[in-house]
């Protein structure tokens, strides 16, 4: 997971006026007001999947690109929703141009995942949520696992871990405090 983390250029997935901070181990703001994650959360995040090459993950909120890029060194598809069209357009362009070329990203409210390419293995959440989006627990495929940050904007959220049984039973747990842009939907407002 190192391995992948060290492979993406970071300095391309962030502002050019924030090329000079692309390697410390903070959040730094990218276009259309979001963030991309510090490197610390990306690999926490990335490592609690247990991601396989086998897998087939979705991922909410593409932002730049970065957490896709790293993501495709580790599975076999990637499958990137992203809700604000300039963010999804460029982060298209950029995966396509540096030859990321198992990343698929579609412009749309991940708040509905990508049901066409259901069930995932894998699903990770780069955005806040006051709550799991049930279209999500529905897209996870049984024995597959998910990772959301869950909380409100501007309170403390936690990084949630969800496994899915072959039941088709969830179990949560929290891990790491976090602070994330907020999921939207597709009318622009925070997700309540």
């Amino acid at each position: 997971m190192l391995r992948a983390i060290e492979l993406v250029p970071r300095e391309l997935f962030v502002d050019p006026a924030f090329e000079d901070h692309a390697y410390k181990d903070i959040a730094l703001p990218i276009e259309c007001g979001q963030t991309i994650s510090q490197p610390y959360v990306v690999a926490f995040m990335t490592e609690h999947l247990e991601l396989d090459e086998r897998h087939k993950v979705l991922e909410i909120g593409t932002g730049s690109g970065y957490q896709a890029a790293v993501l495709s060194a580790l599975v076999k598809d990637v499958y990137s929703v992203e809700i604000v069209k300039p963010l999804a357009l460029q982060a298209e362009e950029r995966l396509k141009g540096l030859n990321y070329s198992n990343v698929h990203v579609r412009l749309g409210d991940g708040y509905y995942g990508w049901e066409e390419h259901a069930p995932f293995d894998r699903i990770i959440v780069t955005c806040a949520a006051t709550f799991v989006p049930p279209p999500l627990l529905k897209q996870l495929k049984p024995g597959g696992k998910m990772c959301i940050p869950v909380g409100a904007q501007y309170a403390v959220q936690y990084l949630t871990m969800i496994e899915k049984s072959a039941e088709g039973t969830f179990t949560m747990r929290k891990t790491l405090p976090v602070a994330f842009v907020p999921l939207i939907r597709s009318e622009g407002e925070p997700r309540q």
